[in-house]
């Protein structure tokens, strides 16, 4: 029988490219599995992390099969970026890609019965034919998920085809909705005559309600279930499946695999429909990371996550920008969310050739493994990779993983992630079944109350095409504070008041499909430094440790949790100066009452905000919110003066140096339409063209820096993102953010310099 024997411990790692040792090198570090070598520099805002070769090495003794002709595999849960793995220092394995399974037969290089070597080489470098080419989160090196050995007879299911489980179960709901049938399919390696497949089909609580046995050269089935229960939202039932490879009276090999019976659609003004229900699916996106942790998580840190998104009410998760953990969809098929699930095809288009066929293995592993979570309802296929600009080409290549993924599994629907500026007309649309768009009105750019108005307008222009939000969302620091937020204080008072906002412009439009609040967690990004944060996104809901939640998070409790609940904002804005401060309360319940050191303060109907003027007393004061049966309180201190921390002095510089900057513009015309020399830099060229020119550089950088707080420097940080992107297009994402003829002025300042290349 299969005999799976989990190698995460008592490994050796060296944080260099140490080479191919010949023996267990005991000098280098002992650690155990998961583990990357990023777990601190990918996010502590140290300026850089490491990207480089490194290795791991581990003894083991080849497991024994009671009948001759066995297999050993080592099966690799995910190594970032690229991995070799060998076995008594000859190669076994290579493989590109970051978030997946791979396995590698190495039963012909295993010293009999004896001790073998296993090394694995994990490489975390950039590399031409790998995505994510470049994109806003750490791309951590490592064996972060762990390592097994696999030993199995001769005659086995599969565990040679893209990391799949061998088994593969489609649950086919029936039109009348009483039952369900259960299409069945194994792939068994050296079956003869005398092998049969055995399906048995269990239900929740292990009753056996189905079964079918099958030649195992052509084991295909479909299996009736009358009455089969359904998966949906609410009620995750799981029914399942186990494989039994059965030579004569004896079971050589099982599998078993976790499945949902679910029928799904998507309308352009119906929104998202699960078993016949109208559900607008409302939720989050997800990182794989934790404090100085990195992405070396836990099954139960895994769990965790998932507990601490159903306790939000959210009933969908997208999980950016590639395949994650087996772990996390197991925690989605039992918790209830509908899954988007996607390859790290993002941010830049590589015309290589060799990158395509990445995407296209990426999509396979991606799908081949992932099959059977009932969980995932969306194949999501690139993530904003128009930010570098359109090509015939790669529209084709879309076309080409589009068809794939179809090719692959005909009973889910395809997605993508547009970019904030991908024209409403351009050739990007319609290549998937349904499609959504990263938003980031509020923050980057215009005001936060565009965003209905313009998801109007396209839904008005484009009744034919089903809209979602993938993205949307602002930083919030929980260290900022003040009476006036506003956008780019990076405030959690504002963050706050942007999701009140979103929070209210998607309950009222059901037909989005679904929507992605980016982002669930804080998680890092050691190229980022903005908001006084280095080496982290601090758009989550919570912080990246897990240990607080955001006033932010409550907003969208308050509007997707069924559990009566309270939550009075502002508890880290304890000092607060003045003779009155406003006390913001949300709740999903009709009514709430406030009271202040036990005196009542006021009492309010309304529907999930509510917002209450107070005068506090001098010296600490208590703050009590009730809702029916919720309650929750805050201590606030009345003093003098706010302290300075609440403020980032960035904020007051920014606004200083906007008015500099037309200062330095002169006299000019600012509203004269703009002029483009010959031979001259203008907005219109790329940021790689205008670093060409320190001076042209010079200019941007701090224009750059004004519109969108971004650091611009070759080489460093975000620019391998941004480099292909236009100064034109970038103030056009910022939209109203800059005063009028702010655009005007740099165009005026670029037209003045020669271009180098002539």
């Amino acid at each position: 029988m299969r005999d799976i024997i989990n190698l995460n411990q008592g490994w050796k790692f060296i944080r260099e490219d140490a080479g191919l040792p010949a023996s267990l090198p005991e000098l280098w570090q002992d650690v155990d599995l998961p583990h990357t070598w990023n777990a601190v520099d990918g996010m502590d805002g140290s300026g850089g992390y490491y990207r480089g070769r490194c290795w791991y090495a581990r003894a083991f003794r080849t497991p024994r099969q009671p009948l001759p002709g066995g297999r050993v595999y080592v099966e690799v849960q995910a190594a970032g970026q690229q991995a070799t793995v060998y076995v008594n220092g000859k190669k076994a394995v290579y493989h590109e890609g970051g978030y997946s399974v791979f396995r590698a037969d190495v039963t012909d290089l295993c010293a009999g019965e004896g001790e073998n070597l296993l090394v694995v080489a994990c490489d975390n470098r950039e590399k031409s034919s790998v995505y994510p080419q470049s994109a806003d989160f750490t791309f951590y090196g490592g064996l972060y998920r762990g390592v097994n050995l696999i030993s199995v007879p001769q005659t086995h299911f599969d565990l040679d085809y893209f990391g799949g489980p061998g088994l593969k179960v489609t649950p086919v709901p029936c039109d009348d909705r009483e039952g369900a049938r259960f299409e069945l399919e194994s792939w068994v390696v050296n079956p003869d005559e005398n092998f049969t497949v055995m399906y048995i089909i269990q239900d929740r609580d292990g009753r056996e309600v189905a079964s079918a046995v099958r030649p195992a050269d052509s084991a295909k089935a479909a299996v009736a279930v009358p009455g089969a229960r359904r998966w949906n939202i609410h009620d995750p039932y799981l029914y399942t499946v186990t494989a039994v490879l059965q030579r004569r009276n004896e079971a050589c090999d099982q599998v078993s695999v976790q499945v949902g019976v679910r029928d799904f659609s998507c309308h352009p003004q119906e929104g998202f429909v699960i078993n016949g229900v109208k559900t607008p699916l409302r939720g989050v996106s997800r990182h794989q990371d934790k404090l100085y942790q990195g992405n070396a998580l836990t099954r139960a840190d895994h769990f965790e996550d998932a507990r601490i998104i159903k306790e939000l009410g959210a009933n969908t998760i997208r999980l950016a920008h590639y395949q994650h953990s087996q772990d996390f969809y197991d925690a989605c098929d039992q918790m209830g969310f509908v899954v988007w699930a996607e390859i790290p095809f993002i941010s830049v288009f590589n015309k290589d050739p060799a990158a395509h066929d990445n995407c296209v293995s990426q999509l396979k592993e991606l799908i081949i493994q992932n099959y059977n979570h009932p969980s995932i309802c969306f194949w999501g296929i690139s993530n904003e990779i128009l930010i570098g600009g359109i090509s015939d080409q790669l529209v084709e290549n879309h076309r080409e993983l589009n068809k794939l993924a179809h090719e692959l599994d005909s009973t889910r629907l395809t997605t993508i992630a547009h970019v904030s500026m991908t024209p409403a007309d351009g050739p990007m649309h319609q290549v998937t079944d349904v499609e959504s768009y990263n938003h980031y009105f509020g923050w980057y750019g215009g005001k936060m109350a565009d965003n209905g108005p313009w998801l109007d307008r396209y839904h008005a222009e484009h009744p034919d095409r089903c809209l979602g939000v993938s993205e949307y969302g602002c930083e919030g620091i929980v260290t900022y504070h003040g009476p006036s937020p506003a956008c780019k204080d990076y405030s959690e008072e504002y963050q706050a008041l942007y999701h009140e906002h979103m929070a209210k412009v998607l309950d009222e439009r059901p037909w989005i499909w679904s929507s992605h609040v980016w982002n669930m967690f804080d998680f890092g990004c050691a190229a980022r430094n903005e908001g006084g944060v280095a080496g982290r996104n601090n758009k989550g809901l919570v912080t990246i440790d897990r240990k607080t939640k955001k006033d932010s998070y409550y907003i969208y409790k308050a509007y997707w949790s069924e559990e009566p609940m309270v939550h009075v904002c502002g508890r880290r804005y304890a000092q607060r100066a003045g003779d009155a401060t406003e006390i913001r309360v949300y709740s999903n319940q009709p009514e709430v009452e406030l009271s202040v050191n036990g005196k009542r303060a006021g009492r309010q109907a309304g529907d999930k905000v509510f917002v209450f003027n107070v005068a506090l007393e001098p010296g600490f004061n208590m703050v009590t919110a009730k809702a029916g049966a919720a309650e929750d309180s805050v201590t606030l201190e009345k003093v003098e003066q706010e302290p300075a921390v609440y403020v980032l002095p960035e904020v007051k510089d920014r606004a200083e140096g906007v008015a500099n900057w037309f200062k330095l513009a002169g006299s000019l015309d600012l509203e004269a339409p703009m002029e483009f020399p010959e031979g001259k830099y203008s907005v219109r060229d790329r940021l790689e063209e205008l670093a060409e020119s320190p001076e042209a550089l010079e200019i941007v950088s701090e224009a750059v820096k004004l519109a969108t707080n971004f650091n611009l420097a070759p080489g460093v940080g975000m620019w391998s993102m941004m480099k292909a992107m236009t100064p034109e297009g970038m103030m056009a994402m910022a939209g109203d953010t800059m005063p009028k003829g702010f655009l005007e002025s740099l165009n005026s300042k670029l037209i003045k310099i020669d271009k180098l290349n002539g």
